[in-house]
C-alpha cells in the first residue's frame, strides 16, 4: 500500500482522496463522483495499479493481459477507458474453480483486463468514500490493515474486557448469495449517489459468466471492486452490533468508557462486540446467555435484513475458557494464569496439516534437484509460515512439534545430497532471521531456514489513527513500515530471482534491501517488493560482479532513469519524480559510473 501513496503523487490524486475521505466523515453524499473516475489521472493511476499486480498476467476470456495494455501510450489508455464507458457493457467473465485450504473449492470470477482496469478506476475513487463509514474493527479488504490485527483485537476482548464467550457464524455462501439491489441501496445509503456509477456497478455485478449466463446475485470474487462490495454489504451488520451495545447510548451518567460499560449493564442490552475480517467474523461476550441472544438475533439479522443464511453445522457458542475457537487460521482460548483468563493462541490444526503437506513436498523436490533454486523455495515457506504465525502465543511449540514431525523426513531424504550441523559462515539473510543454534542442511551454498527456529512477535492492536486517507494518518503510517520490511522480503524470495541469477546476486539484493530499510536510495522512498530494482553500479555485463558493495535498490522508475539516454525519456521520468537536487546528486553519480551524461532538473 505504501507504494500506491506514491503512485498518488506522481497522479495529483492525494487532495482527491482525501477530500473525498473527509467530506464522507462529515456526512456528506455524492452525486458527482463519475467525473473523478472518468479523469485522465484517476485512469492513469489505475493502471499503475494494475499493472504492478501479480493477476494482470492472468488472461481473462478474451485471452488478453497486461500486455495488451502496456502497448498503448498514455492518451490511448485514457481515450480506451472513456469511450467504453460511454455505453459500458463488461465482457464475459472468466470462471476459474481453485482449491480452498479446507480441501473445498472456491470459484473465482476474472474478469477481462480492460475490465479490470475500470473496476480499480472505480474502486479508487469509492474507496475514501466507503472507508470512512467503515466500523473500526473491520480488518479485511482496507488500507494497512491485516488478519494480526484482527486477532489482536480477539486477545484484547478477552484479556481485557473479560469477554469469554465466542458467538461464530458462519455465512452460508456468502460471496455467491450477495443480494444486487440490496447492495445499490446500501451504496446510496453510505452517500454515493452518483446514479451513472451506481449503473454502471450493477452492470459489472450483472456480468455474464463464461459458461454460467448471467447472475441475479451474488459478487464474483476475483474481480478488483468485489473486496470493496463485500465489506460495503457486511459494514450494515458491523453497525448494527455496534448499535446494540458499543454505540449504545446509556441514560445513566457516567464518565469515561468503562464507566459507561458499567452503567449498560444495569439495562437489559446484550453486552457484544463484533470483530470481522471479509466474511470470518466473532461476536465477543462476556455470559451465555448474552452469547444466546446474539446468536439468534444476527442470525435474524442476516435473513431479515441482508438476505442471508447461516450454515447450522458450523455456526455455534463457544466458551474460551473450555473450547478452542478458530479465526484466520489461528486457534483463540481464555487459560487461567493466576487470577485471570488470558488468550492464548495457537496454529488451526488443518493449517498445520497444510504446513507439513507443503514442507513435506518441498523436501522431496530438494531430494530430487538439490539445487539452490529449490533451497531458495523451501525457505521462502518456512519464512513465510513463521511471519503469519509468529503473533501466535504458542508458536514456538507448535513449531516445535512440525520440526520434530519433519525431522525424520529431512534426514532420510536429504542427508545424501546436503551437508548437515549448525550453520558456519550463512549467508547474510541467514543471520537476519534465524541463528545459528540449530542444526540445518545446507544445499549448495544455502542453509534450509530451521522450522525450530521461530522468533515470537507481541501482538498489538491496531492504531485507528492510521490512514492512508489523511495527512495525519500517513505520517504515523511512516513510522510504521519498519515491521513491514520482513513481509516485503518473504515476497522477493518467492520471485525466483535465483532461477535467472545467481545466488550471491538474490541473497546480496535482499541483504542491501533490509540494510537500507527497504527505501530507494535515491528518492529515499520505501519500496515493496514490485517496486524494488537492482541496480549494478558497474554495470554487470563489464564486472559480472554481484557483490554486496555493487548493488543499489532504487525504485524502478529511477532505474529506468539512471540508464536514459534519449531526451524524450529523461525529461518523462524527471517529471514524474520531482527530485530534489539531493537526489538529483545521488542519481548523477550512479550515472557518472555508468559513463552516461549527468542530467539537470527543468
Amino acid at each position: 500500500m505504501q507504494h500506491n501513496l506514491r503512485y498518488w503523487e506522481y497522479y495529483d490524486m492525494t487532495d482527491t482522496f482525501t477530500k473525498l475521505f473527509e467530506e464522507s466523515k462529515d456526512g456528506k453524499s455524492f452525486d458527482r463522483l463519475y467525473e473523478i473516475i472518468i479523469s485522465r489521472n484517476n485512469i492513469l493511476l489505475a493502471y499503475r495499479t494494475i499493472k504492478s499486480n501479480k493477476g494482470s498476467k492472468t488472461p481473462g476470456t478474451d485471452g488478453r493481459t497486461i500486455d495488451y495494455l502496456k502497448r498503448l501510450s498514455d492518451d490511448e489508455i485514457v481515450t480506451l477507458v472513456q469511450k467504453v464507458l460511454e455505453r459500458y457493457r463488461p465482457k464475459k467473465v472468466r470462471r476459474v474453480i481453485i482449491d480452498k485450504p479446507d480441501g473445498g473449492k472456491r470459484p473465482l470470477g476474472i474478469p477481462c483486463i480492460v475490465d479490470r482496469l475500470i473496476q480499480q478506476c472505480f474502486r479508487q475513487v469509492l474507496e475514501p468514500i466507503c472507508d470512512a463509514k467503515f466500523y473500526n474493527h473491520n480488518y479485511g479488504f482496507r488500507p494497512n490493515r491485516s488478519t494480526h490485527h484482527a486477532l489482536a483485537r480477539m486477545q484484547s476482548l478477552v484479556n481485557i474486557n473479560k469477554l469469554h464467550y465466542a458467538v461464530d457464524i458462519d455465512i452460508k455462501g456468502f460471496f455467491d448469495n450477495v443480494n444486487h439491489s440490496l447492495l445499490m441501496k446500501q451504496m446510496w445509503n453510505i452517500g454515493i449517489r452518483d446514479r451513472r456509477v451506481l449503473a454502471i456497478i450493477m452492470k459489472m455485478l450483472k456480468a455474464e459468466i463464461h459458461g454460467e449466463g448471467y447472475p441475479s446475485k451474488g459478487t464474483p470474487q476475483g474481480g478488483i471492486i468485489s473486496p470493496l462490495l463485500f465489506n460495503i454489504v457486511l459494514n450494515d451488520l458491523d453497525q448494527w452490533v455496534y448499535s446494540q451495545w458499543e454505540g449504545f447510548e446509556s441514560k445513566h451518567r457516567y464518565y469515561g468508557i468503562t464507566d459507561k460499560y458499567r452503567a449498560l449493564r444495569k439495562s437489559n442490552l446484550k453486552e457484544g462486540f463484533i470483530v470481522r475480517y471479509a466474511d470470518d467474523f466473532k461476536i465477543m461476550c462476556r455470559d451465555w446467555k448474552s452469547a444466546q441472544k446474539w446468536f439468534h438475533a444476527v442470525r435474524l439479522y442476516l435473513k431479515d435484513r441482508l438476505k442471508l443464511d447461516i450454515n447450522p453445522d458450523k455456526s455455534k457458542i463457544v466458551n474460551l475458557r473450555k473450547n478452542k475457537t478458530e479465526f484466520l487460521g489461528f486457534t483463540i482460548r481464555a487459560v487461567q494464569k493466576g487470577k485471570k483468563a488470558v488468550a492464548q493462541t495457537g496454529i488451526k490444526p488443518k493449517k498445520v496439516k497444510q504446513i507439513n503437506n507443503r514442507i513435506r513436498q518441498l523436501i522431496l523436490d530438494l531430494q530430487r534437484a538439490p539445487e539452490e533454486h529449490n533451497a531458495v523455495k523451501y525457505n521462502s515457506v518456512v519464512l513465510g509460515v513463521h511471519s503469519y504465525f509468529k503473533v501466535a502465543t504458542q508458536v514456538n511449540s507448535e513449531f516445535l512439534k512440525i520440526a520434530y514431525d519433519l525431522s525424520k523426513r529431512l534426514y532420510n531424504r536429504l542427508r545424501r545430497v546436503s551437508v548437515y550441523g549448525k550453520p558456519v559462515n550463512p549467508l547474510p539473510t541467514y543471520l537476519k532471521f534465524y541463528s545459528k543454534n540449530y542444526k540445518t542442511y545446507k544445499i549448495g551454498r544455502l542453509h534450509l531456514y530451521p522450522l525450530a527456529d521461530v522468533k515470537k512477535r507481541d501482538n498489538l492492536n491496531f492504531n485507528q489513527n492510521i490512514t492512508i486517507f489523511t495527512e495525519e494518518g500517513r505520517k504515523k503510517l511512516s513510522k510504521e513500515l519498519k515491521a513491514n520490511i520482513k513481509f516485503q522480503i518473504q515476497h522477493m524470495l518467492t520471485h525466483g530471482i535465483a532461477n535467472q541469477r545467481s545466488v550471491e546476486y538474490a541473497d546480496n539484493r535482499i541483504s542491501r534491501y533490509s540494510m537500507i530499510e527497504g527505501k530507494c536510495e535515491v528518492t529515499g522512498i520505501f519500496l515493496t517488493h514490485d517496486m524494488v530494482h537492482c541496480h549494478h553500479k558497474i554495470p554487470y555485463s563489464v564486472s559480472k560482479d554481484d557483490s554486496f558493495n555493487n548493488l543499489v535498490i532504487v525504485h524502478n522508475l529511477v532505474h529506468k532513469l539512471i540508464h536514459a539516454t534519449s531526451l524524450e525519456t529523461i525529461d518523462k521520468y524527471m517529471n514524474l519524480l520531482n527530485l530534489n537536487s539531493k537526489q538529483l546528486k545521488k542519481l548523477n553519480q550512479l550515472r557518472e559510473i555508468c559513463g552516461l551524461e549527468l542530467v539537470t532538473s527543468n
